[in-house]
């Protein structure tokens, strides 16, 4: 029997007493003194350090790099950038895996491929042997000389920043890498790892550094874990081990590589990757899983199981090889099970907390025959017993950081809901107006609104929002064959239209253009109208065929500010190609500085630009403390990509358009969009400008956008808050001037006292932390839900948020807040600098504030800039004898 191989922290697992074991060729730790539980519960609630020196780890360089990795592995690796990592798969011939696979790039000239350590020579020789085929390919085997750690849990990041002497973390987001120092040795740093942590870092270090990182990890609060509870973590987020969800079943076939779920996020069929190992047969199991997730019937001879998760709901332990059974005929067998620990969390949603209480459950993940779906109930034999179990879609969530949360499955999910008896329709009635009273009351009276997306509309708004027009329907468009009169599908509708056109008018006026949109209903449908407006721009000159989306788009990321509806996985979806470069929607984010995350680094913007020439760059965001780049884009896009429109999607700084902030058509934006209730004073609705000259280009893709408003993206465009953003319209222009000043003058008074407070403030402090109605607040990791709630508690409205450096909203260590609505209510940089100090005593010393903040409310209750006054009340005496 040769002789086990040792990592170089062999000596540290015996000084921690771990039970040692056989695996893969190597003397691996399966548990530590506490055990397997105790591991799996700490990884989950604070983090876990895994040695995974023993897997395989390869560098591939040389100019035909890409070619051999597209070649031998199933994703796509030109889809890779520098800073990024991919789960992939090692293929054979009839599309089964002979390992599954992580490859990373961390610099331009190599490649990093991590296989399983059980595999490696034996994946050393199979990509040894297909490199022949292949000009200049180097492989050297970095196993021995490079160590590697894994650091996984919610505390990961706050254990190892402090470790980082220079560079940084990676990005936010799963599979981004960066490169750091400890120590004086070079660190490589993924955002991956085998236990489904929202929060996850796997280490490659120098093998003589490895030791002193292991043991400042767990100085620092890491719990050390072997391979049970690695097992067991990896079991419930349902990852797939080799040997057991890919490789040989139980008869000794290959199981298909697109049995397992992952593997729709491993396999490309990109162009760019051409003929590859196994293309043929995935192909084949990829349209079979196609029709298996359409409910084609059978059979699918090319994926005639899948993996599945099962919990077991009566008591017992599902092992490898028990056999799945369904209606008595067995269906399957269970490839890895065992009972794993959880945590209990109480309360709901974003307030929801880990408490100290811990659960156990069976749970195992098995290969199944095709046609069985989640919510089938089945059986597994066990010891000559049938134990009733369910499929189920999964085990574990992980998308709400920092904690990956147990799914749990019991029957009395299954009990009938039992409906309490409804009270009579008019204590509905009444319990609905008495709500509506207090809810309005608090707003409006007692409490202090700092949500930047809001606003109070004055009273003549409100009012002509409830007008007549409110129920009515003023569908039209212009006819060419008219001479561009608009005509109406409706009668009745002479007012309305001369409504459109006066708000068309005062809005070209406020934004200094030449036409405006003013029929979408929201911010959001106002970007789709763009969106849906270019892609029909783009394919003017060819009817016939499919319309082709738009190929390439420049935005900001979502998690550095930019709007929802800028990114794939909002409005934009629809409209955006798939890049064949990276299988993704065909989206660059703005580059940003690294100490300044909301700052646009406009050098390194000029070569995104020159590399992908995108045909729309979205400028604006929601998470906004500057001014946007508008001029230097507009530079950019005439020297580099002409074609590239330009728009700013003005959201929450529509109200602060002139000379006090932006002027974006001055600039050189081609289209502007924006939502008119935020900083501007309008009911809730969008619109959409241009300042095109007729019988331009630009002028066509405007009629585009007038033609995806009506017929294309509504019928019906909510003729009331339309009458009441006309007067919010002239309220704008009649106050402007004095209320866009005070707004960015009240910003920065209040970010500053903030700041002298002793609270963490975001942005430049030489220009005050902002330039817009917005300030933001960082109150620590994750905290943003908390502080928020207990800001609410105190009568004080403000919006959580995650920062740049946060993975998402229930991770949020921010509080956004905007200034604009108490500005029209009358408060000024003193009033706010008091405010601020409010919440200092709150969020600093724990201090209650309520009593305080009614009061200070109780002096602003008068809306400003507004029409007011004698004549104003007669106006609104007409409107309420109508109502």
């Amino acid at each position: 029997m040769p002789e086990l191989q040792r990592t170089v922290l062999f000596q540290r697992h015996m000084k921690l007493g771990a039970q040692m074991v056989a695996f893969g060729g190597w003397e691996m730790p399966v548990q530590y003194p506490k055990g397997i539980i105790e591991e799996h519960l700490a990884t989950r609630r604070l983090s876990g350090l895994f040695d995974v020196s023993h897997m395989g780890r390869f560098r591939v360089g040389g100019k035909d790099a890409l070619a051999f990795l597209q070649f031998v592995l199933t994703n796509n690796a030109a889809a890779l950038e520098i800073g990024q990592g991919q789960y992939t798969l090692i293929p054979d011939a009839s599309g089964g895996a002979l390992d599954d696979a992580y490859l990373y790039r961390f610099e331009q000239a190599y490649y990093l491929l991590v296989v399983n350590a059980a595999n490696r020579d034996k994946d050393w020789q199979h990509l040894a042997h297909l490199a022949g085929r292949f000009a200049e390919v180097h492989l050297e085997d970095l196993t021995e000389a490079m160590a590697m750690l894994s650091l996984q849990g919610p505390a990961s990041k706050d254990i190892l920043a402090p470790l980082i002497t220079s560079g940084q973390l990676p990005d936010p987001m799963r599979n981004c890498l960066s490169s750091a120092h400890f120590q004086g040795a070079e660190m490589l740093i993924a955002r991956t790892g085998y236990t489904g942590e929202p929060i996850c870092f796997e280490l490659f270090v120098p093998r003589a550094t490895a030791t002193a990182l292991w043991d400042s990890l767990l100085a620092n609060g890491a719990t050390a874990v072997g391979l049970g509870a690695r097992d067991t973590l990896r079991l419930e987020a349902g990852l797939p081990l080799y040997g057991h969800e890919l490789g040989l079943d139980e008869e000794g076939c290959q199981i298909p590589i697109f049995a397992s779920n992952l593997s729709r996020f491993a396999v490309s069929f990109s162009p760019l990757k051409g003929d590859f190992m196994g293309s043929d047969p995935l192909q084949a199991q990829l349209t079979a899983l196609k029709a298996i997730l359409d409910s084609a019937p059978g059979p699918h001879n090319d994926l005639p199981r899948r993996i599945m998760s099962l919990a077991l709901l009566d008591r017992g332990i599902a092992r490898a090889g028990s056999r799945v059974f369904s209606n008595g005929r067995q269906v399957g067998i269970i490839t890895s099970g065992t009972m794993v620990p959880y945590w209990i969390f109480e309360g709901q949603g974003i307030h929801s907390r880990i408490t100290d209480q811990s659960g156990r459950r069976a749970i195992a993940l098995a290969l199944v025959e095709s046609s069985l779906r989640p919510g089938d109930p089945v059986s597994v034999k066990i010891r000559g017993r049938q134990l009733q179990a369910v499929i189920v879609e999964y085990h574990l969530r992980s998308e709400a950081p920092p904690y990956a949360r147990a799914i749990i499955h019991h029957e009395a999910a299954n009990a009938p809901f039992r409906a309490p008896s409804p009270p009579g329709r008019m204590d509905l009635v009444r319990s609905l107006v008495e709500n509506a009273v207090d809810n309005t009351r608090w707003r409006q009276t007692r409490c202090i609104n700092l949500i930047p997306s809001e606003n109070t509309l004055s009273a003549l708004v409100r009012h002509l929002s409830i007008a007549d027009p409110v129920g009515r329907y003023a569908e039209h468009k212009a006819v060419k064959a008219f001479n561009e009169a608009e005509v109406f599908y409706y009668q009745g509708t002479d007012f309305i239209a001369q409504v459109e056109a006066r708000l068309a008018r005062e809005m070209c006026h406020y934004l200094g253009c030449r036409q405006v949109e003013v029929r979408p209903i929201s911010g959001q449908m106002a970007n789709m109208v763009v969106f849906s407006a270019l892609v029909d721009f783009l394919n003017r000159g060819d009817r016939k065929s499919e319309q082709r989306r738009i190929s390439s788009v420049m935005n900001h990321h979502i998690l550095r500010g930019g709007h929802l509806s800028a990114q794939p996985m909002g409005a934009l979806r629809d409209y955006v190609a798939r890049s064949p470069q990276t299988d993704r929607p065909g989206v660059i984010n703005f580059p940003v500085f690294g100490d300044d995350p909301y700052r646009v680094d406009l050098a390194a913007t000029a070569q995104l630009v020159e590399q992908h020439r995108p045909e729309l760059i979205i400028l604006g965001r929601s998470l906004t403390i500057y001014r946007e780049p508008v001029t230097e884009i507009r530079a950019l896009v005439d020297q580099i990509s002409p074609a590239t429109v330009v728009l700013y999607d003005m959201a929450h700084v529509l109200g602060l358009v002139g000379p006090h902030f932006q002027q974006p058509f001055e600039e050189g934006a081609d289209l502007v969009t924006g939502s008119t209730h935020k900083t501007f004073f309008g009911t809730q609705r969008g619109l959409v400008a241009s300042d095109a000259e007729p019988e331009t280009l630009p002028f066509e893709l405007w009629e585009a956008v007038q033609r995806r408003a009506f017929p294309g993206s509504l019928s019906n465009h909510h003729l009331g808050t339309l009458l009441g953003l006309l007067m919010a319209a002239y309220e704008m222009n009649a106050f402007k001037d004095d209320y866009q000043q005070r707004v960015v003058q009240n910003a920065k008074a209040f970010a500053k006292a903030l700041h002298d407070g002793g609270l963490q403030v975001a942005g430049d402090p030489s220009l005050s932390f902002t330039e817009t109605h917005q300030v933001i607040l960082e109150v620590g990791y994750a905290k943003g839900p908390e502080v928020a709630h207990r800001l609410e508690e105190n009568h004080i409205i403000v919006n959580y948020q995650a920062s740049p450096q946060e993975e998402g909203f229930t991770a949020a260590g921010a509080i956004r807040m905007g200034v604009a609505e108490m500005t029209r209510f009358g408060m000024q940089g003193r009033d706010f600098e008091e405010l601020a100090q409010l919440m200092v005593d709150l969020i600093r010393h724990g201090r209650t504030i309520k009593e305080a903040v009614i009061r200070l409310r109780q002096r602003f209750l008068d809306l400003q800039y507004c029409f007011s006054g004698p004549e104003a009340e007669e106006l609104l005496e007409a409107l309420r004898a109508v109502l």
